[in-house]
């Protein structure tokens, strides 16, 4: 079984080339998913470390409120990966497990590096994209303020680190097209040499 992250910045594209595999029948754990069922009053580490927080909405967490949060206070986003990282690892670790008679599985983390999970995979793809191009889609998918997707972008590690640290790069600056023939020249690199 080969252990394969797919990582990118912010409107990279990455759930696109996640969709891409899966259409291919590959399993692919996304770990945004993951994190939205962490995104929990029942976690109660989570809610005990944020509950004098104003990130709460009908008695939930609200993902809105708490992304703000995070994009505004390194405090609170050092807080919160210290608590969710770990609890994301484990269901890496189930999702291998579970699937451990596969050739190749596929986990969707867009902050690989940042979380520094490199070691729980056997290979890393990086989708690039421009950031001229991640900030229009920002801007035109969220409906985010310039200020805000800006703040988004730079809250990452810089995509140039994270491409020298990535087994493989697929560009995601053209059309679907592109990117579909991308993913599988990278998917032939890699069955090559199970």
């Amino acid at each position: 079984m080969k252990r394969i992250a797919i990582c990118g910045n912010i409107a990279s594209g990455k759930t696109t080339v996640q969709k891409i595999l899966e259409e291919q029948g590959y399993k692919v754990l996304d770990t945004d998913e993951v994190a939205k069922k962490f995104l929990t009053v029942k976690n109660t580490k989570l809610y005990n470390t944020f509950k004098d927080y104003d990130v709460f909405e009908n008695g939930e967490f609200s993902r809105y409120k708490v992304a703000q949060l995070i994009f505004s206070n390194e405090d609170a986003r050092l807080k919160i990966a210290s608590i969710m990282h770990p609890q994301t690892a484990e269901e890496i670790e189930k999702f291998f497990q579970a699937n451990k008679s596969d050739d190749l599985l596929f986990v969707g983390i867009p902050l690989l590096f940042e979380a520094n999970m490199q070691s729980m995979f056997d290979k890393i793809i990086f989708v690039y994209t421009d950031d001229d191009i991640r900030l229009k889609r920002l801007l035109k998918r969220n409906n985010y303020t310039v200020e805000h997707a800006k703040a988004r972008i730079n809250s990452q590690m810089p995509q140039t680190e994270k491409v020298e640290l990535s087994d493989y790069v697929i560009n995601n600056n053209k059309d679907l097209h592109s990117l579909e023939a991308s993913v599988n020249m990278v998917l032939g690199n890699i069955t090559s040499v199970i």
